[in-house]
């Protein structure tokens, strides 16, 4: 990555300031966060866009809200240079059923992890000694899970850890799930392309705990390939939903654990983070402090801003207290990857954004 990046203006300067951040300093994890109604998400697809275009680095977008799936449709205002520049840009979306005109949104549970598959069925491997047993051993003999073949497999076996296995899964309702790829093509396949972005809306599916599986199985996947050492900045919009301190399944726990284990040592193999969210609280520490740049937009919640302080020593105090009182679209940058701390306001985006608020009808 080379070069600034222009994003908007410095909200204390006269006149018409230039606030830039340094592109190159994106190879360091990012905390982005701000309340409800800030302008998070819009200013964070600014920021995108502008990296889109000012570096090389391939982007992967967990997108919870479908926040992001029009990143690669270009604003009618948008100056021509800029349309068609980044109208060439191979930006990729996937979602689940393919909705719209997007690719279906698979992953593999066959290349996930033995903890990701475990977790995804539920099975302890102390608790469920049998029934993991069984798993282990289980696709060796009947291929991958979502193999058509493998109920009839279970209920034909004389094991009944393997019973005992299929009454999970029809308890469950593994088999019946949108989210794998049965033949086809997985976002594990996409993102081994490294197309400029690549978008996984999660939202949509019919049941919640798909959406994190394909998160899971999408970062244990860029986590197995780290030697490759090709860079990644992996963007999580919404990061409580998927690094929480005190996760609620095991697919949770897993999906925490290995997110901060990137946060950790990830930036060494090329894997850098975006974490987004609304609640600083809500994201597990030992993520946030492994994050060396901060966009801080309005924040009222003093129990957060008293964490962002603790956590972000190179936010100025008297930033921090102002949060507060942003405007809408103004944030605070401090870290590697500005100058110096400041107060800026964002600008206008060049692409489409997915998601906006309901109007009350009138």
């Amino acid at each position: 990555m080379t070069g600034d990046i222009t994003i908007g203006t410095l909200a204390d300067a006269d006149g018409d300031a230039p606030a830039t951040l340094r592109a190159t300093r994106f190879n360091r994890h990012t905390f982005w966060c701000g309340q409800s109604g800030s302008g998070k998400t819009y200013a964070l697809g600014v920021v995108l866009e502008r990296l889109l275009l000012g570096t090389q680095v391939p982007m992967l977008v967990l997108d919870p809200n479908a926040d992001f799936v029009r990143l690669g449709e270009v604003r009618d205002e948008t100056d021509p240079e800029t349309a068609a520049a980044l109208a060439a840009l191979d930006v990729r979306v996937l979602r689940p059923r393919g909705l719209g005109d997007a690719t279906p949104l698979h992953v593999r549970y066959i290349d996930m992890t033995l903890r990701g598959r475990a977790a995804t069925l539920q099975i302890d491997p102390v608790r469920d000694a049998a029934e993991y047993n069984a798993l282990l051993h289980l696709e060796s003999e009947v291929g991958p899970l979502e193999s058509d073949r493998l109920a009839s497999v279970l209920r034909d076996s004389d094991d009944p850890a393997k019973h005992a296995l299929l009454r999970r899964l029809e308890n469950l309702g593994v088999l019946d799930w949108d989210v794998w790829a049965r033949g086809h093509e997985s976002a594990e396949d996409v993102v081994d392309e490294r197309p400029r972005a690549t978008v996984m809306d999660l939202g949509g599916f019919h049941e919640q705990l798909e959406a994190k599986v394909a998160a899971l199985a999408v970062l244990d996947h860029l986590w197995a390939t780290r030697e490759q050492r090709k860079p990644m900045l992996i963007v999580i919009d919404e990061a409580h939903n998927l690094c929480r301190p005190d996760p609620e399944s095991d697919v949770e726990a897993a999906l925490t654990e290995r997110i901060v284990q990137i946060a950790a040592e990830g930036r060494k193999y090329g894997l850098w983070l975006v974490l987004s969210t609304q609640r600083p609280s809500k994201v597990h520490v030992n993520a946030l402090s492994q994050c060396d740049n901060l966009a801080l937009m309005r924040m009222s919640s003093p129990r957060d801003l008293a964490e962002l302080g603790d956590v972000f020593g190179y936010a100025p105090a008297d930033l921090l207290a102002a949060s507060p009182h942003f405007l809408q679209g103004q944030a605070l940058f401090a870290g590697g990857f500005v100058p110096e701390a400041s107060v800026v306001q964002v600008a206008a985006r060049w692409t489409h954004e997915g998601g906006s608020d309901v109007a009350v009808p009138i």
